[in-house]
């Protein structure tokens, strides 16, 4: 069977063709449009933009993907996300749906960035489902970061969560002060690989709390006060690009390299331990990492080698970083075992959702 998928939540219109064959599954095409540069002008994603650009790439995607062949399914993200930019997915696959009498399957956007980490080798010709249960899942992104204790297929329970921003949303607002361009959140990544992370002691917000909630508000907080506070030296910035209140230090002063990789520490911190905490208590088989944080190499190596010391049974999946970000093809693995259960939703009944939480 082959299942068209579809991925319009945020500001990537994405569109993907796979072939399943019993548990495995092989990817026939792919293709993602970034609106990266259009938002770079506003310094974040701007919904109403975002629908728009979504509204004039999601068919010549689809068709790109498709090539004139009819999929047996289609598979969308209905839930979560910006509420225009899923409408626009949402109502390209009812239409499609409709047009072809084909079954459709309601994705949660959530749920796609677990089953990404099947997608830990690009390239491959053929991939499996085959997660060994329990699962515990931290999902962290730019605009999620939850806790997820996974059962089994489908069978999903929200253990934690963030109290106010996304892990991802921190890093990205952080860059903003940095004077750093969108998507920020990778570039302090950047800067992180080669600087200290014990330079400066930011705050860990709810790191020994009882529950598995997140909180990183705090953190953006005590980021914006240090630099007020602080100066960092220039030796590793290009003139051009002086973030504003920056000036040249010393050369034993802290770095932009210091300051990122201090906050980068923090965050991974609070993420890891949290997660070591949810295996406490519900003793998973497998730790699951997906969504675009996880393309973080310090947080991808401080899980494994924190896993390894506690318990080295424990499998660790983490996508390949290509699929740690917003696709489709995610998607159209997390319909599989929708479909092998006949779970679809008529398209007169499909609606966009942007506050579908799976596990509640």
């Amino acid at each position: 069977m082959k299942i068209l998928a579809i991925e319009s939540s945020c500001d990537d219109t994405a569109a993907s063709l796979i072939e399943v064959q019993g548990d495995t599954f092989k990817i026939l095409a792919e293709k993602t449009a970034s609106q990266i540069d259009i938002h770079k002008i506003y310094g974040g994603v701007i919904p109403e933009v975002a629908a728009r650009a979504h509204a004039e790439k999601i068919l010549p995607v689809i068709e790109e993907v498709l090539a004139g062949t009819k999929p047996d399914y289609i598979a969308v993200t209905s839930s979560p996300g910006l509420l225009t930019a899923l409408l626009v997915g949402v109502e390209a696959a009812k239409t499609l749906s409709y047009l072809w009498n084909i079954p459709l399957v309601s994705i949660n956007h959530i749920e796609g960035h677990i089953f990404s980490t099947l997608l830990a080798e690009k390239d491959r010709s053929e991939y499996k489902l085959d997660f060994e249960f329990p699962a515990i899942c931290l999902v962290v992104s730019g605009g999620h970061t939850e806790l997820i204790f996974m059962k089994d297929y489908g069978d999903y329970l929200r253990i934690g969560k963030t109290v106010d921003d996304a892990a991802g949303e921190c890093f990205d607002k952080t860059a903003k002060i940095l004077g750093l361009e969108y998507p920020g959140g990778p570039k302090i990544s950047k800067f992180a690989a080669t600087g200290n992370p014990r330079a400066i002691n930011f705050p860990r917000p709810m790191i020994h709390d009882n529950t598995f909630n997140f909180s990183f508000a705090g953190l953006k907080t005590a980021a914006l006060y240090w630099l007020r506070d602080n100066q960092l030296s220039a030796m590793n910035i290009l003139p051009a690009t002086f973030p504003a209140g920056v000036f040249a230090q010393p050369q034993n002063s802290i770095t932009i390299d210091d300051f990122c990789a201090s906050f980068e520490e923090a965050v991974n911190d609070v993420l890891v331990t949290k997660t070591l905490k949810a295996c406490e208590k519900y003793h998973p088989k497998t730790v699951i990492l997906g969504g675009g944080v996880s393309a973080s190499r310090s947080l991808r190596a401080r899980l494994i080698a924190e896993m390894q010391h506690y318990d080295q049974n424990i499998l660790v999946r983490i996508p390949d970083i290509k699929y740690g970000m917003d696709n489709a093809t995610m998607i159209a693995a997390a319909a599989i075992h929708r479909i092998q259960k006949q779970d679809f939703t008529p398209w007169q009944s499909l609606a966009a959702d942007p506050n579908w939480h799976i596990g509640e």
